[in-house]
């Protein structure tokens, strides 16, 4: 039988520096998120499918990895993780009704073959700010994103922002029944305008609502797009959505942020728990977002407690390869050590080991085989990015391999801490 090495379609295996360097880019970007004082949480991998079934607007069930326990509920693999903060919102915070800010990492599972190549499991790091329905919270939350990529040492990027509400506006008086609704929501999504206008050709609409359906895919770019937006329309739900918007874009002005902002009516999202301001972070060397973010005023009171919340998700996965193809410096610790010794040498390398750990230096202990010459360990410890190798030559001298210098030295086991 053959060997199982490979991993399944859609997954893979991270390991070496490009894993030291994932987990110090989620590193900065936590710190960030403990700046602005988010509190980890972290829920399980799978949970209950009620949770994410669709009717709260979560992923379709066929897009699920589902299994049953030994009561024969159902159970996924979590496809998504804004649900679970949400239950859990309710269940330990059901009395609190100042904002509560809860942050998390974790990976999430996606049951499908057209994902625009996107693995099945992804990283996702995310933020949920509960209970402040304010402006000044999205504003909030959309800074906390910018001060992410920040961080990272990223500089090109850019922050759609869009208004579901504005959409929903329109619909609404439009009396557009809730199926073409739906459709619309489904083309426009897709960026797929062509197939709107073949949509709305048929359809009984005043010219005006006509016209801005048509406009959509013109409704992005800076200020100055919202004015024009606000010509288009005339009912108060759209109207309040461009306020709420130029309220977000003069908060983010204070901190200097307007650079990296811009708007697009035509910004929905496959999920339809998002009720009002949402937003995509994109950036050049992936092919799609690599945060997602909005308001979802609605969610938590599908889990039995009414409370206004919005969050946002990166996608550390495709944020990586950003990283990596806009060759930005992730600097990694690399201060491992090795000691090698013969068997005559134990007790000294091994007490060597303990107190150098004690110090707070990382060692790997390392006997040597008869079979092996030390610069077949000295090859071993450059190819895997060691900064250097004590080789015990007795129980109180040490040869010093420098790898980060490539020099050799000698020394006493004693003076080896002031190395």
């Amino acid at each position: 039988m053959e060997k199982l090495l490979h991993t399944p379609e859609g997954v893979r295996d991270i390991y070496g520096n490009e894993c030291k360097k994932k987990r110090k880019v989620l590193e900065k970007m936590n710190d960030v998120l403990a700046l602005h004082g988010y509190n980890e949480i972290q829920t399980p991998t799978f949970e209950f499918f009620d949770i994410f079934n669709q009717d709260k607007g979560s992923a379709a069930s066929n897009e699920m990895y589902k299994f049953f326990d030994r009561e024969n509920n159902t159970l996924v693999l979590r496809p998504d993780i804004t649900p679970s903060i949400a239950r859990c919102a309710v269940k330990y915070y059901e009395d609190e009704d100042l904002p509560i800010r809860l942050c998390y990492e974790g990976n999430t599972f996606f049951n499908t073959h057209n994902h625009q190549g996107k693995l099945n499991e992804m990283t996702q790091l995310g933020a949920e700010l509960i209970n402040d329905a304010s402006s000044a919270a999205d504003a909030e939350v959309i800074a906390t994103v910018i001060d992410c990529f920040l961080a990272i040492g990223m500089k090109d990027f850019q922050i759609e922002i869009g208004e579901v509400d504005f959409f929903k506006g329109i619909i609404k008086e439009a009396g557009i029944d809730e199926k073409t609704a739906g459709e619309l929501h489904r083309l426009i999504h897709n960026r797929n305008f062509f197939g709107v206008e073949s949509l709305i050709r048929d359809l009984d609409l005043e010219e005006d609502v006509k016209n801005v359906l048509l406009s959509f895919d013109q409704l992005f770019g800076g200020r100055n797009m919202l004015n024009n937006a606000r010509k288009l329309v005339k009912n108060p739900v759209s109207l309040e959505a461009i306020r709420r918007l130029e309220k977000v874009s003069k908060v983010l002005s204070y901190s200097g942020y307007e650079q990296y902002i811009s708007f697009d009516f035509s910004l929905l999202s496959r999920y339809e728990y998002y009720s009002g301001i949402i937003f995509r972070g994109y950036t050049y060397g992936t092919g799609d977002a690599v945060v997602k973010g909005g308001r979802y005023d609605n969610l938590l009171a599908q889990y039995g407690k009414p409370s206004p919340a919005i969050g946002f998700a990166f996608y550390i996965d495709d944020l990586m390869t950003a990283i990596s193809r806009q060759r930005i410096i992730i600097n990694i610790d690399n201060s491992d050590s090795i000691i090698l010794y013969d068997i005559d040498q134990q007790k000294a390398a091994v007490q060597l080991a303990n107190l150098l750990r004690k110090s707070g230096r990382r060692v790997e202990l390392i006997r040597k085989s008869k079979r092996k010459e030390v610069e077949d360990y000295a090859q071993y410890g450059r190819k895997h990015h060691f900064s250097g190798m004590f080789y015990l030559i007795s129980n109180t001298e040490v040869k010093i391999y420098d790898f980060v210098a490539d020099v050799v030295g000698q020394a006493l086991v004693e003076d080896i801490t002031y190395c």
